[in-house]
């Protein structure tokens, strides 16, 4: 779950109580990186407040100004439709924070734009899993931002799994594979049950199936270091089972529409952006 001992000894502050924003909060409770009564969170829904409470042990409160005031750092954990709104709304109260977004499609330089002058910024793009401890984030520091910040940021998402940093630049990219990828896998994962059921199985039994191949394939690339078309190569024998599926896959555009569906993504984060 984590990486090393590492251990968060300031206030978070996380805006948005949502499903993001708890699996942050949930994560690094979960590692021990930070105790509870070191995190508040803003969630205007009063019954999610108590929720939230109730499961964590954490504060919460109505608005994201409240929130940050004394925070060491700050998640803005909204969507990027409302997000101008609601950085403005703090940008008064946030002092020497350090100021994280997991915004889509949302730069550096834009919420900078809207902080005073001289907060660092540093831009997340995590992903569901994280919920469970096995994210993926991809971590950008905008100008402000000193390598310690980006490195204090990516040890806090490395907690949910895995975190790597990359130029701004490539966030868009990163977004539309790690970011959106769990939908495009959760599809797959369901069009591979609906076919097993078609030829007879249970639900239950062909979406087991599904899962555990998809979870093991994944490890299987990644311990093996094994190019995903050797593996290809190598479960595909000739004139057998493997190879008709695979051709079946190809004629029907697979990989063009997994392309389509990336580049879709980019633009969608782009359009976000602007």
């Amino acid at each position: 779950m984590s990486e090393g001992q590492f251990k968060f000894t300031g206030t978070l502050a996380v805006v948005g109580g949502g499903r993001m924003g708890e699996a942050i909060a949930k994560g690094l409770l979960s590692a021990e990186a930070i105790l509870p009564e070191h995190i508040v969170i803003a969630e205007p829904v009063a019954e999610r407040r108590k929720t939230l409470e109730a499961a964590h042990g954490v504060g919460c409160v109505a608005t994201g100004a409240e929130a940050v005031r004394d925070a060491d750092v700050v998640v803005i954990a909204v969507k990027p439709q409302v997000i101008d709104d609601v950085v403005a709304g703090l940008a008064a109260d946030v002092g020497d924070a350090l100021v994280v977004s997991i915004a889509a499609g949302i730069s550096c330089a834009r919420l900078e734009s809207l902080l005073p002058s001289g907060t660092p910024v540093v831009r997340v793009m995590p992903n569901t899993p994280a919920m469970v401890g096995a994210g993926m984030a991809v971590v950008s520091g905008g100008t402000e931002a000193t390598a310690e910040h980006v490195g204090l940021v990516r040890e806090l998402f490395a907690l949910l799994g895995k975190a790597v940093v990359l130029n701004e630049r490539y966030q868009d990219a990163a977004t539309a594979i790690s970011g959106s990828g769990p939908a495009y896998v959760a599809l797959f994962v369901d069009a591979l049950a609906r076919a097993g059921v078609a030829q007879g199985l249970s639900r239950e039994i062909a979406q087991q199936l599904a899962i555990q191949t998809v979870r093991g394939t994944a490890d299987l690339l990644e311990h093996t270091g094994v190019h995903p078309e050797e593996l290809v190569d190598g479960v595909a024998s000739p004139g057998g089972t493997t190879i008709a599926a695979v051709e079946e896959l190809e004629s029907g555009g697979f990989r063009a529409s997994v392309a389509k569906a990336v580049a879709a993504a980019v633009a969608r984060a782009k359009e976000l952006g602007s």
